[in-house]
């Protein structure tokens, strides 16, 4: 099974946290923080549509910036999402500049932003070139089971958490589910590949019902030949229905009873964990009153997750000599070694 996107850190285990998730079949990619991005090219960043951003410290937001600098007049906007009160952020920061001239502009640039509220809503406000940038309120909407945003090939989901008194958000990428068709089962029914098999795709993928009639037309020796077959059919026949995969995101978070559980529950089975791990467990008492995780920390929730592969990130400049130290203490604790079980 191919997956649909290829995922990276922005800016390595130093450097301001972040994702790219790049989609391999579509002219589009995710950003999963927006702190420094000038490591991403130009051609990635005219492909970003979305952006999901943890909380407006600094390090995961000051890339707002340099991302419409980049994409006004060439692209035709782009989705923020964050915490609450990140409609205003994202009003002051257009605010700070003087746009006398972008209405002129061929492309109108329309940024829409996404505020997750405690209440489950999520309220919503746009932002267009040709008005300057005023605020346009839009209607709330439901985010159901923590949904900021669902694609026919993906959806992306979101968590609360506690960043010393401020709201974190932890994000889920998660493929839908992949159809894969059986090259040889359709050989040996005489089927051809073929645009057909991109309809029957997306009628299975929708729920249609079994009885569904899919049409078939190629070209043979003797001419065209026609049958029809029954959505069902194909499904038992030539079909292979495969879970899509799971990226998990989770940075700046404290240690806490209320934060513990729930970034277990989270991560849950994830094929791929990036998690920030920034101080070593000999400093969990400076971790513990700058609200983040240490090496230790991060690697359990890993570990107790069950994640397949994990990434740690974020790590504090004071280890900046000794970047083997932290990932050695991370490894440990997601594979369950003990002090006693190194010595024995």
């Amino acid at each position: 099974m191919r997956p649909i996107y290829h995922a990276r850190l922005v800016n390595g285990v130093w450097g301001d946290p972040g994702v790219c998730i790049d989609l391999k079949f579509q002219r589009r990619a995710l950003l999963f923080d927006i702190g420094d991005v000038r490591s991403l090219s130009t051609r990635v960043l005219l492909r970003v549509s979305d952006v999901f951003v943890s909380h407006t410290h600094m390090d995961h937001f000051a890339g707002f910036d340099h991302l419409l600098r980049v994409c006004l007049g060439r692209d035709t906007g782009v989705r923020l999402y964050g915490p609450e009160h990140f409609i205003s952020q994202v009003e002051h920061k257009l605010a700070a500049y003087t746009w006398n001239l972008v209405q002129n502009y061929s492309v109108d640039f329309v940024i829409e932003a996404h505020e997750m509220r405690t209440d489950g809503t999520v309220a919503r406000a746009r932002f267009r070139s040709r008005d300057r940038f005023q605020r346009e309120p839009l209607s709330n909407i439901a985010a159901d089971d923590g949904v900021l945003l669902r694609d026919e090939q993906f959806l992306v989901r979101t968590v609360a958490l506690d960043h010393h008194d401020i709201t974190s958000l932890a994000f889920r990428f998660e493929e839908s589910t992949h159809i894969n068709v059986w090259k040889n089962r359709l050989e040996s029914r005489g089927l051809p590949t073929g645009p057909w098999l991109t309809e029957l795709k997306k009628q299975a993928r929708s729920d249609a019902p079994d009885d569904t009639p899919i049409h078939v037309r190629w070209r043979t020796r003797d001419g065209f030949r026609e049958e029809t077959f029954s959505l069902g059919e194909l499904k038992r026949d030539v079909l292979e229905f495969v879970p899509g995969q799971k990226v998990c995101y989770i940075t700046d978070v404290g240690w806490t009873d209320a934060n513990r559980q729930r970034l277990i529950d989270f991560a849950a089975d994830a094929d791929l964990l990036f998690i920030e791990a920034v101080f070593l467990e000999a400093d969990q008492e400076l971790a513990a009153g700058k609200s983040h995780l240490t090496t230790a920390q991060a690697g359990a929730v890993a570990r107790l997750a069950s994640v397949k592969d994990a990434h740690p990130f974020h790590f504090s400049s004071r280890y900046h000599d000794d970047e083997a130290t932290q990932r050695a203490e991370f490894m440990r604790a997601w594979q369950g070694v003990t002090a006693s079980s190194r010595t024995a």
